[in-house]
């Protein structure tokens, strides 16, 4: 009986390979609501099952794979895309990386200028002459 409902539950692939294809690649970039860090296309949750036969709905229906994102970011918030949008909210999370390497560039350019010190000076105070 459990397989019934399983069944009932799986994807059917679109017969249009190029519309399969589509979408085969945006379960890869969205988020399923449920797992952590998962996209839909790995996760078994049933909320990734509508997910991806919503996902399908949506190819078929002639949506643009942009719309399909808009379409799940809309409901789920930006937290469901796998590449979040650039927008103003988004900003800082796109430009952390490289604001870190700018960062870690500059720290290594300072510690490289700084003057070296090759060992204890002669006829210092530790000196025994």
């Amino acid at each position: 009986m459990m397989w019934l409902a399983a069944l009932a539950l799986a994807v059917v692939p679109l017969a249009d390979r190029q519309q399969e294809a589509r979408a085969q690649a945006l379960e890869q970039e969205i988020r399923c609501v449920v797992c952590d860090h998962e996209p839909i296309s790995q996760s078994g949750a049933e909320a990734a099952q509508d997910m991806r036969r919503v996902l399908r709905e949506r190819i078929a229906a002639g949506d643009s794979d942009a719309a399909v994102r808009g379409y799940f970011a809309d409901r789920f918030g930006e937290y469901v895309l796998l590449r979040p949008r650039l927008r103003a909210n988004t900003f800082l999370l796109w430009a952390t990386p490289g604001l870190l390497v700018l960062l870690a560039g500059l720290a290594y350019w300072q510690i490289s200028r700084a003057p070296r010190a090759l060992g204890p000076e002669p006829n210092g105070p530790f000196d025994e002459r």
